[in-house]
């Protein structure tokens, strides 16, 4: 486990920069130039996620067992998946209703991950791991709605259908083909 909690520190703490230190994060920014600063960015969060992952896995091999879940559950969390997925496409497709309602979509879906990954899994490296990214998110999340706010492009009907049906089909795709290739794990 220790291999994971050091990837989500990693991962998740280079992700919090802009909440625990945002003008360092912008001299840095100004120093090195935008790109340089992404290209650092990407590579350091690359290899914070992979080990997060990587340890995640091997946690798996050894589990501690905090408590056993229903397995009703499972139908619950396919449901959450499909905002989560839903909100994961709008924070990327542009002139959206969902983004300009809701300022920062990427970030809701990590919580709605995290909280139904949470409901769903009952090992203590599950715990963490879930956890971690849920505590992040609500932190992001109340962070980045303090923060000045750009003026949004006026919502249009094309882009917010368009991002409801990227969202249901990549959920289709994940849920029912990729989640057992990428976690081993079948959705139930």
């Amino acid at each position: 486990m220790t291999v994971m909690i050091l990837g989500l520190v990693i991962f998740l703490g280079l992700h919090s920069v802009r909440i625990v230190a945002a003008d360092w994060r912008h001299t840095l920014i100004q120093r090195l130039g935008l790109m340089p600063w992404k290209a650092i960015y990407s590579v350091i969060a690359i290899i914070g996620l992979g080990l997060a992952i990587w340890g995640y896995g091997q946690m798996r091999l050894s589990p501690v067992w905090v408590w056993s879940p229903p397995s009703g559950l499972a139908h619950l969390v396919a449901l959450l998946m499909i905002p989560a997925f839903i909100l994961l496409v709008a924070a990327y497709v542009p002139g959206n209703h969902i983004k300009a309602r809701l300022g920062h979509p990427m970030i809701l879906a990590v919580k709605l991950w995290a909280f139904s990954h949470l409901l769903i899994n009952g090992r203590l490296g599950d715990i963490v791991f879930f956890g971690a990214f849920l505590v992040w998110a609500i932190f992001d999340f109340r962070d980045a709605r303090r923060r000045p706010q750009q003026t949004p492009q006026a919502p249009r009907m094309t882009s917010t259908l368009a991002a409801v049906v990227i969202g249901l089909v990549a959920y289709y795709l994940f849920a029912f083909h990729l989640h057992v290739w990428v976690t081993g794990v079948p959705v139930m």
